[in-house]
């Protein structure tokens, strides 16, 4: 007996995908000219197909169930493959320029999958890159001075559309006693960091005097004060460079805010190219 062959509906995943970055069912329905209604049966049609729930419903807000986790990397990939070979046969060739802004600490391993899948794909793109703080790059984006910008806000100030939620954790020297020290010796990379605020208020919060020590703008040099042990300072932990320890919670540090990795995009009309580079953020972002 022949195998029934079970095919996913890609107008389906689409869907799904858009619900899963809008975190909701009407503003799905503005994105992709449908009504609410229509939305919500195409999602219960994939549901249906996999026997299991893709989302929590969380008024006012719906979030990914531990399915829709797994299902939302695979499902950007197949459809950035499917416009990818669409584009392709259509004859009209990604090309011309783009500009990308991405923080100081995404620009290595979290960035670099969606690149180098970006750039095998389309060799005859120019790819420009700048590396800044996350409040800058937004600017920059809505300037129209990039394309396309990685940032990093705290969940619930967050404008763009999320792409991750990250835990924000206190980091010091390997073996370090820099925590123990009053005030506080924190640095930071540069006083515009989007961590800045919600770590001063959690040490404002907590009653803990503090100093900020050396910001200068380098990642570099802010990695060699905090691995020297004279200072502590915050990174996402899925960034955290190797030389350094997620400080434990016997040395009694507030606790602080998730952070959201978002995407943002200039108001004018984008170019293939760069929503092709958005597509490979997308399903590559953090080695997605």
């Amino acid at each position: 007996m022949a195998k029934t062959l079970r095919t996913f509906d890609l107008v389906l995943l689409r869907t799904f995908v858009v619900v899963a970055e809008q975190r909701s069912m009407t503003a799905t329905a503005n994105a992709l000219h449908l009504s609410q209604g229509a939305v919500s049966q195409q999602i219960r049609r994939l549901e249906d197909l996999l026997g299991e729930s893709l989302f929590i419903r969380q008024r006012p807000s719906i979030r990914l169930s531990p399915l829709g986790e797994r299902l939302i990397a695979k499902a950007r990939q197949i459809l950035a493959l499917n416009d990818q070979l669409w584009t392709e046969l259509h004859g009209n060739p990604v090309q011309g320029i783009v500009r990308l802004g991405v923080p100081y600490d995404l620009a290595g391993a979290w960035i670099t999958p969606a690149i180098r899948a970006f750039m095998a794909s389309y060799p005859q793109v120019e790819l420009s890159m700048k590396c800044g703080a996350s409040p800058e790059l937004i600017q920059a984006t809505a300037n129209g001075e990039l394309d396309v910008a990685i940032a990093e806000e705290v969940v619930e100030q967050a404008r763009g559309d999320c792409l991750s939620i990250e835990r924000l954790v206190w980091a010091g020297a390997k073996g370090g006693a820099a925590y123990l020290k009053s005030p506080l010796p924190v640095s930071m990379v540069a006083e515009t960091c989007v961590f800045r605020s919600p770590v001063i208020a959690a040490l404002q919060a907590q009653n803990r005097p503090w100093k900020t020590l050396f910001e200068n703008g380098s990642l570099e040099a802010t990695i060699a004060m905090v691995s020297s042990d004279l200072a502590v300072s915050v990174w996402l932990q899925s960034t955290l460079p190797g030389g350094l320890d997620i400080l434990p919670l016997d040395a009694a540090l507030p606790e602080l805010p998730p952070i959201a990795i978002t995407l943002h995009r200039a108001k004018a009309s984008q170019s293939a190219a760069s929503e092709e580079l958005i597509r490979h953020i997308r399903a590559h972002g953090a080695g997605g």
